[in-house]
């Protein structure tokens, strides 16, 4: 396990869903929803996925009662609706490979919509296992960084509450763990008295592709048009993240 420099992979992603407040509380309250049932357990302390799921809608300022009104849905069945998770494959400009998951109540109506970004925005939706195993689901906790935190003390804590690896960005340290431990080494932060922004689940890329930083921005077009849909709720890349892109985006 080792401590690295890296882009933060959620820096622009998180830019891009702040620009819209309600759209994305619906999207976390619904992710929540089938977090609990899909866990058939309404106590987060029991079911690891509704914790996750729980732990980034409060990295978005999500209000408790919107919370909890989106477990009590799943076992209430106040609205009728049935969600499924569906995950689509393709690529954007220059190859890079694009994972999209989406929880729907019409799969049909998802895949047309999907289909039609990629299309529109220069990309190519492909087969099921195109792309899929070009990434590994991971947790992931935001430390933001303070005065006082160490970058050595946080990444030990870190190895010794069972997480695997940390990176660096300007403003956060990224901590990444085993699916099953991500809110275990969350606790563990939290007991050593070190503030943590969020936790969640996530699907790293296991290599990345460097492009032209036109391309590059042609990819982030396609990502932020995906998040865009109703239906989607995360979208991943294996874009590499480059310090010429940042600057460039930051123009």
């Amino acid at each position: 396990m080792s401590g690295h420099s890296k882009w933060a992979t959620t820096k622009h992603r998180k830019a891009a869903q702040d620009k819209k407040r309600a759209a994305l509380f619906s999207k976390l309250s619904k992710a929540i929803t089938v977090a609990a049932k899909s866990g058939g357990e309404p106590n987060p302390d029991n079911n690891a996925g509704l914790a996750a799921a729980i732990a980034k809608a409060k990295t978005y300022s999500l209000p408790k009662d919107k919370i909890e009104g989106a477990i009590q849905k799943a076992f209430g069945g106040s609205d009728g609706v049935e969600y499924e998770e569906v995950i689509y494959e393709g690529y954007g400009p220059s190859g890079v490979a694009i994972l999209v998951e989406a929880l729907t109540d019409n799969r049909n109506r998802t895949a047309a919509d999907v289909r039609s970004i990629f299309t529109r925005v220069g990309g190519n939706l492909g087969a099921t296992g195109s792309v899929g195993f070009q990434f590994e689901r991971k947790g992931q906790i935001v430390v933001p960084k303070a005065e006082g935190l160490d970058e050595d003390e946080l990444l030990l804590i870190v190895a010794d509450a069972g997480g695997e690896d940390m990176e660096v960005s300007d403003t956060d340290f990224l901590v990444f763990t085993a699916p099953s431990d991500v809110m275990a080494v969350n606790s563990a932060l939290e007991v050593a008295g070190i503030t943590v922004k969020g936790a969640e689940l996530i699907m790293e890329p296991t290599s990345t592709t460097q492009v032209p930083v036109s391309d590059a921005k042609k990819v982030l077009n396609l990502v932020d048009a995906l998040e865009d849909s109703d239906d989607v709720q995360s979208v991943y890349h294996t874009l590499e993240l480059t310090d010429e892109l940042a600057a460039a985006l930051e123009e």
